[in-house]
């Protein structure tokens, strides 16, 4: 075939002609531009820089040392030292620090009271009281488990020094401190790495939020300006020929996004890789069709750009609530549960997680990857309403 019957076939083949008209309005847009490339990638890299570190560090704790003994002074200095924990302010009373605390500058308070090295020498038992912010329950939680490590290992230091006074060997003091040692095997996570935990989610959570509004904004502008018409002409009438057309360009845009997301994942980050990469890559390329055609779903029941743009918002938003990722299925009310399962992106989800953390076999992850292609098929349904929406006047000029 010559240069001249190529191109005479891609003026003439329907499906190329749509995707062609597509490249011009797209190349015609800044806002095309944004959602395909730009805002993803700015979502990226604010992503990453805010979970740089992995895991949170240094979080303030204000120290209110009333005994101000040696021993105090050192539980002080231990505390600081926790990776967790920094010491930013030491006040005189509850009542500065608390004050503190409501203001947001410190998320912890350590209490040291009067006598308590005192007390410790003694024999005694000494409560150390601890205030923690736990507005934010991650930010909280990792600050308990911090303090409590510390004074956890320094009150067990203690213990054994005292009973190395009565006569124990290290080792007997050692196990009268510590009767029942826990053996601790962390699986998956063992580094309690934030970024493993939600970077993994919230990346792919902007892929898709970018696709939905992509394509509605692609199709919804074809019914408000009244050009549904001339997009069909160019598809010979077909509309599953002009939806082809018309998504190629930005699945395969959003594929190569998807690519970036896996580099940084799996390269930049270090993300486990137990399982199937391609049953990842295909439950990429399966959900960023899910959302697409999602997307033409609104549009058809909507037939109102600006109201489909409002409700692709809230849903591909709402996708990581009810993924359960961050609080899990079983303990969700009935209800709840059940609308997790009207997400393609819980189903992505339970995918990565079993092929990329745990590296289970390969039949458990194609179970998930199954039931993406129904959402495709739901949208598909639709297809007559879109054309009966794109060729009818009344329908055209709503913004």
């Amino acid at each position: 075939m010559n240069q001249k019957e190529q191109t005479g076939f891609f003026r003439s083949n329907p499906f190329f002609r749509v995707l062609f008209r597509e490249i011009d309005r797209m190349s015609s847009s800044f806002i095309y531009l944004f959602i395909t490339l730009l805002g993803p990638l700015i979502a990226f890299i604010l992503l990453l820089a805010i979970f740089n570190e992995g895991v949170p560090r240094n979080l303030s704790v204000a120290l209110v040392d009333q005994d101000n003994s040696a021993l105090s002074r050192k539980m002080g200095m231990w505390i600081d030292a926790a990776p967790e924990a920094e010491i930013t302010m030491r006040l005189p009373n509850l009542a500065n620090a608390y004050q503190q605390m409501e203001t947001g500058h410190v998320d912890a308070v350590v209490v040291i009271p009067e006598e308590t090295e005192k007390n410790i020498l003694k024999g005694v038992q000494q409560q150390i009281p601890v205030f923690i912010n736990n507005t934010n329950i991650l930010k909280g939680g990792y600050l308990q488990k911090g303090i409590y490590k510390t004074l956890a290992t320094m009150s067990g230091g203690i213990k054994v020094q005292v009973a190395m006074k009565h006569g124990l060997s290290e080792k007997q003091a050692l196990a009268k401190a510590q009767p029942v040692k826990l053996h601790q095997h962390v699986l998956f996570n063992p580094f309690g790495n934030y970024a493993y935990f939600l970077l993994t989610a919230l990346l792919p959570l902007m892929v898709v939020v970018f696709t939905l509004l992509s394509t509605v904004y692609a199709v919804g502008t074809e019914v408000r300006d009244g050009t549904g018409p001339e997009w069909l002409e160019h598809s010979g009438g077909s509309v599953i020929v002009g939806v082809a057309g018309k998504l190629m360009p930005y699945t395969l845009l959003f594929s190569v996004l998807a690519t970036v997301m896996n580099v940084i994942l799996f390269v930049q980050m270090g993300t486990p890789l137990r399982g199937e990469f391609m049953l990842i890559v295909l439950g990429e390329l399966l959900l960023i069709l899910a959302y697409q055609f999602l997307g033409i779903l609104l549009v058809a029941v909507t037939s109102n750009l600006r109201l489909s743009l409002s409700l692709g918002s809230a849903y591909s938003m709402m996708a990581l609530t009810f993924s359960g990722l961050t609080f899990p299925q079983f303990a969700m009310p009935v209800v709840a549960k059940a609308f997790t399962w009207l997400f393609p992106f819980t189903y992505w989800v339970k995918l990565f997680i079993s092929q990329a953390i745990r590296g289970e076999a390969a039949v458990l992850g194609i179970r998930y990857l199954a039931i993406i292609p129904l959402f495709i098929l739901l949208a598909v349904a639709l297809f007559p309403r879109l054309k009966r929406i794109l060729q009818n006047e009344k329908f055209w000029g709503k913004v």
